[in-house]
């Protein structure tokens, strides 16, 4: 039975309220037995449950320094503990400070699946974990759009596009909170950097900001409605995120209608009594300070009631969600969520080459296979800080290499690099040796472990030197060369024509290792596709000017162009395009039929496509709807991704699939009219394997209202005629002011307008020389609504 939470603020002393409104150590909530409220236990966990023995278990006796420790970890001491049992450079024991959970594929990773579903149940094993540890709400997942490849948390984050974002959001934010598990909602908005994080103000203008930045969070929150939104540690616009009330309020509450709990980040609140002002509900974690403040401002009457009470009632109902949905008896079974973790892994894994076909590795062919590079024994599978998991299990790609090879094939391994900053020369010979006697090289590589993370960027999109050093020299000996590697985010490749193939694993997670033995011998058909656009420089990144920033300001100038946007919008081929991934067998696209072949307001559109597997493999194929709108008012991008599937097919078969799409994703936001527009027009609705492979073409007609630009006092003649019903009362002005007739005055004006290069008031007031206040002219121009049918 639910509670009365109004009885229960009601009976609150103020003192109470604040502390119902502020964590209880690091990672626990406040607890009040006298209204049977306990305390209940929230991590962070992206991909994985980071349960922290000593910060968790020690209630009052936590120490900051166990907090600094884990946002600096870097992702090799868990490798270590893993690999070396901890006595890897006499690191502290992990284990102490954290329980083994699954780690699966990190965000960069599994979005890569494009698959929903399996998105799904990872949401779903993480949600029993977390009930096994005592958890009741786990901190993620993290969606802000991969604006730069140098930004040190890409890996946690989906993609660099709002679609895949939210969706993906969506489905793990559901498995999770189906089995009874909060999630957090992160990091809300424009944390799309870690360089002075909690400093910089993100500069974003709001068409951008709309269509690009929180688009993602809206979708995720349409699709799952999550218990709790995090806000984020930057500025935008101006304004701390913790402490906006446009972002809290105006538009997360009153916009999107979402009712859940927001909380701050980690110490990510400034000025406590303002952040609650803003719409931000819960400070974490406890900080005595920001009690104190909020407690102070209440007894000063700047808090009003309704503004405290409110904020008490969403934590109470988050809180009433926690205990209806704990259980004690929960198990999970690490064994098969590890296989889980493999299954996502291998699903995701992108092969961006494959000259030849020599993937997958087939023992008629080959015989003698060179497995060289560190990466191999000791897998990079995550990235560093708050995130990083340590491993319930870990897949070594070499055993899983070996385990699958049997005795069919000759396996002979080198360490290559057994440093990663200098080239050891005597492991290198070796490795050369290795790699000139065998049929075929497998590379490892990967780049520098500690330089993703938390409180820093990458310095480069490089991977590291000697990885590169170990491609190019083994390719002078070896003419069939696979490379595998592991990575945050996009990296350059200048080696890229010295490698045969290339398999893309991002930060896999734990089962990394046998996904990628399984794609490699081929009893698993390579799936993934890019979330990203792979550039071939830094230098032509669309964030490329204006990162990191200065001032401690970070102008995004590159406004909705973002990602392939951007490519497409200035021609740019990039080394590899968003959505690109390669198979072992090949799908055919044909019938493209639509559900209508035109669509006007509010209506829904599904479009129809028979994919058919023409290969000797049985494979899987993501499906990409993309449209392309007609000139519009507005600037817009060339293509824009609206939907998408993913479909398993035999060889030779065939399958129908939908994708289906909203009226709401036609539009654009004009921030003039503050409206979201839809334009009539023949859109193009483009089905592809790829933003640039396009397969299949309808046009459809939409039938919207008319959008006219909008008229200021120094717009033009020209922008002024472009608009009918402002230029009517304009006429009509003029005729009352100059005692003509509505048309003469109209025909006037149309026929002077193209030598009129001055603005409106000018233009009547100087070169007309009629009397026309500005407050005249205003009210004449006064908005009206954007359409007219």
């Amino acid at each position: 039975m639910q509670k009365d939470f109004n009885y229960i603020i009601k009976q609150m002393s103020v003192e109470e309220k604040v502390d119902l409104l502020s964590g209880k150590g690091l990672w626990h909530t406040a607890s009040f037995p006298e209204f049977d409220i306990g305390d209940y236990v929230m991590t962070d966990g992206t991909y994985g449950v980071r349960y922290s023995t000593s910060q968790i278990e020690q209630g009052e006796n936590w120490n900051i320094k166990d907090f600094i420790s884990v946002v600096n970890q870097s992702a090799d001491e868990v490798t270590d503990e893993i690999t070396n049992g901890g006595q890897k450079g006499g690191s502290e024991a992990l284990f102490s400070k954290s329980k083994p959970a699954t780690c699966f594929p990190n965000g960069a990773s599994v979005a890569c699946s494009w698959d929903l579903t399996l998105i799904y149940q990872m949401g779903q094993a993480l949600a029993k974990e977390c009930q096994t540890m005592g958890v009741s709400l786990l901190l993620g997942p993290g969606i802000n759009i991969r604006r730069t490849p140098l930004a040190g948390r890409g890996y946690e984050y989906y993609s660099e596009d709002p679609i895949v974002s939210g969706e993906m959001a969506g489905a793990l934010i559901n498995g999770l909170q189906d089995e009874g598990v909060g999630a957090s909602l992160k990091h809300f908005a424009c944390n799309n950097s870690e360089y002075r994080r909690t400093e910089m103000d993100s500069i974003v203008d709001e068409r951008a900001l709309r269509e690009i930045y929180l688009s993602g969070f809206k979708r995720a929150i349409d699709r799952s409605n999550p218990w709790t939104v995090m806000s984020s540690y930057n500025r935008l616009n101006g304004v701390q995120t913790s402490h906006n009330p446009w972002l809290l309020t105006d538009i997360l509450r009153n916009e999107w209608g979402y009712d859940g709990l927001v909380m701050s980040d980690w110490y990510g609140i400034k000025d406590r009594p303002a952040s609650l002002l803003a719409g931000n509900d819960l400070a974490m974690p406890e900080c005595k300070r920001d009690k104190s403040e909020l407690l102070r401002a209440i007894h000063n009457n700047l808090i009003p009631d309704a503004v405290l009470n409110t904020a008490c009632e969403r934590m109470l109902r988050l809180l009433d969600k926690f205990k209806q949905h704990k259980h004690s008896d929960v198990k999970a079974d690490f064994k098969a969520h590890h296989q889980l973790a493999q299954k996502i892994a291998a699903e995701s894994l992108v092969l961006l080459k494959n000259e030849r076909e020599i993937l997958p590795i087939q023992s008629g062919k080959i015989k003698r296979v060179a497995i060289l590079g560190k990466p191999a024994q000791e897998p990079v599978i995550q990235g560093s800080g708050c995130a990083t998991t340590v491993p319930y299990l870990l897949d070594r790609p070499l055993d899983e290499i070996f385990d699958l090879a049997g005795e069919q094939f000759d396996i002979h391994y080198a360490v290559a690099t057994p440093d990663d900053v200098e080239v050891d020369e005597n492991e290198m010979k070796k490795a050369i040796e290795i790699a000139e006697q065998a049929d075929i090289a497998i590379l490892f590589v990967s780049t520098a472990v500690g330089e993703d993370g938390e409180n820093g960027d990458r310095k480069d999109l490089a991977i590291l030197p000697t990885h590169e050093a170990l491609i190019n020299r083994v390719a002078q000996v070896q003419k069939d060369l696979v490379v595998v590697v592991a990575n945050s985010d996009s990296v350059i490749m200048p080696w890229l024509n010295n490698a045969t193939a290339v398999l893309e694993t991002f930060f896999a997670g734990q089962g990394m290792g046998r996904a990628v033995a399984d794609v490699l011998f081929g009893k698993v058909n390579p799936s993934g596709k890019l979330t990203v656009t792979v550039p071939n420089t830094l230098e032509e990144t669309p964030a490329f000017l204006g990162y990191p920033g200065e001032n401690l300001q970070h102008h995004y100038r590159e406004g909705i162009y973002v990602g392939y946007r951007y490519y497409d919008k200035r021609q740019i081929k990039p080394l590899f395009p968003f959505g690109f991934g390669l198979s072992y067998t090949q799908f055919d696209y044909s019938h493209l039929q639509l559900s209508s072949s035109a669509l006007t307001i509010g209506q829904q559109l599904t479009v129809n496509i028979n994919i058919t597997n023409s290969g000797q493999y049985a494979g899987k194929e993501v499906v990409q709807l993309y449209i392309m709108p007609p000139e519009c008012q507005l600037s817009r991008e060339i293509q824009a991704l609206k939907a998408f599937t993913k479909v398993e097919l035999q060889p030779k078969e065939t399958k129908t699939v939908a994708l289906t799409f909203e009226w709401h994703d036609l539009a654009y936001y004009d921030p003039a009219y503050a409206e979201w527009v839809v334009e009539p027009g023949n859109y193009q609705l483009c089905i592809g394997k790829s933003s640039r492979d396009i397969e299949l073409v309808a046009s459809l007609k939409v039938d919207a209202p008319v959008c006219y630009p909008h008229i200021k006092i120094d717009s033009s003649l020209v922008q002024l005629i472009q608009n009918p019903p402002v230029f009517e009362r304009v006429a009509q002005l003029i005729a009352e002011k100059s005692h003509l007739s509505m048309e003469y005055a109209k025909a006037k004006l149309v026929d002077i307008a193209p030598e009129m290069f001055c603005g409106l008031f000018i233009t009547l007031t100087e070169m007309l020389e009629l009397d026309i206040s500005r407050e005249e002219l205003t009210q004449a121009l006064q908005i009206q609504p954007i359409v007219k049918s």
